[in-house]
């Protein structure tokens, strides 16, 4: 969704780069094109407004001008500025002391309020509860059956006496699914509301009613990202027509401009909770909006992916790969075939490779991504027999004419299968040698992170300081000064990425060197490299 705004915001950064000082006008035209990007993904006026106002207040201000790099401050300032006008903190749903905890959704007909309602569910009974849905949401047409269904696939039970399609009468409803979660001890009870065709102030009233009769612990607004700044305007006749304590994004994959996130936080003073990113049950994370502006400026959201990552693959059997590449055994098509599965387990590999940092200059190549690619490698593999799967080599033409015919694929695509193979059995080697030596190779630090038997006991050398090849004084002295304190740091938190200061505030990893060449060989096919 905010492809093209990160891609405008970041071009106007880079502009900065370079500059030993800046002076006003530099300034001025940053905040230019960063108000008009702004402007064009439907930001309202007000958020825009404030937030360059902001910016431009600190970047004129004593902590650029006294900086080392002040274009890299700079940066620093728009991504906390961008941070507030998300909400700032992670906002966090409150819980009853006494079961069930009553979360009550609202919102317009068309937002994807049913589907997000079992998005929720799942995600509360992946995080240990027991929820109950509602189904409330009596006018219109088929909700009731609708949201039976996605109860049945989040795995979720469905509390639905009456059919809907205008029968029944939705506050007795809310009610009795509050009693009927307490005599079945579930901790947490949503309810869906029936939508409204913009501000409908009769189905304001019945929202108003079924508020008053169950009183939620959590009232959350759900609104669709691709909207733009009207969902401000709506948000806040639903604060004040029925109230509100958090705000749900759906549809945040969409390919709108983005302006919904970036004013309903600023308009309505209520934190966004979720989004909802995709169409799957599975596709729905909590929202941080430290690193949504990450993703924003093209920094990358490592946490997350990292979180994902957690959650789909299978520490058993990571367990047995270290320990394998540990005992030098060969890596097979069996493994890599396990590898794939557990990524693809993770979701869009589209959506992870976006993740990584200064993957804008690959947005091409991310659009162009073919998903199924995991699909037919599971295919090639399965089509061969136990034996070539542990010993590629004997795979000669007729067995690939074999394999070719059994997956629906060409020979030349279990050529470049093999390729691939090829080249991650031989990286899996080098790490199996480095993890033999005491750690994984290339990763200096303590105990079992790269300290093989011959580096124990030394000390990390230091790094070298660059000198600067600038033929002014002051900006050499300053260059230098910058290099050296670097090295003293480490290269933490400044050095590298088109950005430097910021990519890691918020608890971020450091990622602001990261660069998408030194993805493995294998990844780099998948975007289209060489």
């Amino acid at each position: 969704m905010f492809n093209n705004l990160s891609d405008r915001i970041t071009a106007s950064l880079k502009g900065l780069r370079g500059h030993g000082r800046l002076t006003e006008a530099d300034v001025d035209k940053t905040i230019r094109e960063i108000r008009r990007a702004l402007l064009d993904a439907d930001v309202a006026v007000a958020v825009v407004r404030e937030f360059t106002g902001r910016v431009r207040e600190r970047a004129l201000g004593e902590e650029v001008s006294k900086a080392l790099n002040p274009a890299q401050q700079v940066v620093k300032i728009v991504n906390d500025e961008l941070v507030e006008v998300l909400g700032g903190a992670t906002g966090e749903l409150h819980f009853a002391k006494n079961p069930p905890t009553v979360i009550m959704l609202a919102g317009l007909q068309g937002a994807g309020k049913t589907t997000l309602a079992g998005k929720l569910a799942k995600w509360m009974k992946a995080e240990g509860h027991t929820p109950l849905l509602v189904a409330a949401d009596l006018q219109r047409p088929n909700a009731v059956t609708q949201l039976q269904v996605v109860g049945e696939r989040a795995g979720v039970p469905v509390f639905a006496p009456e059919p809907g399609n205008g029968v029944g009468d939705p506050v007795l409803v809310a009610m009795n699914g509050v009693s009927t979660a307490q005599f079945q001890q579930h901790d947490v009870v949503i309810v869906d509301t029936a939508g409204r065709l913009g501000i409908d102030e009769e189905m304001m009233e019945q929202a108003r009613n079924i508020r008053d009769a169950v009183t939620p612990h959590e009232t959350l607004f759900v609104v669709d990202a691709m909207i733009g700044q009207d969902a401000a305007r709506v948000a806040e006749a639903f604060r004040d027509g029925v109230g509100f304590t958090g705000v749900v994004l759906s549809k945040l994959d969409g390919d709108a401009r983005g302006g919904a996130a970036l004013s309903i936080t600023g308009v309505t003073q209520r934190p966004i909770l979720f989004a909802s990113t995709g169409e799957s049950l599975d596709e729905f994370e909590r929202f941080h909006p430290d690193r949504m502006a990450n993703r924003i400026l093209d920094m990358g959201d490592v946490l997350t992916l990292i979180e994902q990552a957690e959650k789909a693959f299978d520490q058993e059997e990571a367990e047995k790969a270290a320990a394998k590449l540990a005992s030098g055994e060969d890596f097979t098509l069996d493994d890599f075939l396990n590898q794939m599965q557990q990524l693809k387990n993770m979701g869009s590999i589209k959506k992870m490779l976006g993740m990584l940092p200064n993957m804008g200059q690959y947005r091409e190549a991310l659009d162009n991504f073919d998903e199924g690619e995991i699909g037919r490698i599971e295919a090639i593999i399965r089509s061969m027999t136990p034996e070539e799967r542990n010993n590629p080599k004997i795979i000669n033409g007729s067995r690939r004419n074999r394999i070719a015919r059994g997956s629906g694929t060409t020979v030349q695509q279990i050529n470049q299968l093999l390729e691939r193979f090829k080249q991650a059995q031989q990286m899996m080697k080098t790490m199996g040698r480095g993890m033999a030596g005491g750690g994984m190779p290339g990763m200096p630090g303590g105990p079992g992170m790269g300290m093989g038997k011959k580096s124990r006991g030394r000390q990390a050398p230091q790094k070298k300081v660059k000198k600067s090849k600038s033929k002014n004084p002051a900006k050499a002295a300053r260059e230098q000064a910058e290099a050296a304190r670097r090295a003293a740091e480490g290269g933490a938190g400044t050095g590298g990425s088109a950005f430097g200061a910021g990519a890691s505030q918020g608890g971020q990893p450091d990622v602001s060197d990261f660069d998408p060449s030194q993805l493995p060989p294998e990844m780099q096919k998948l975007l289209g490299g060489k």
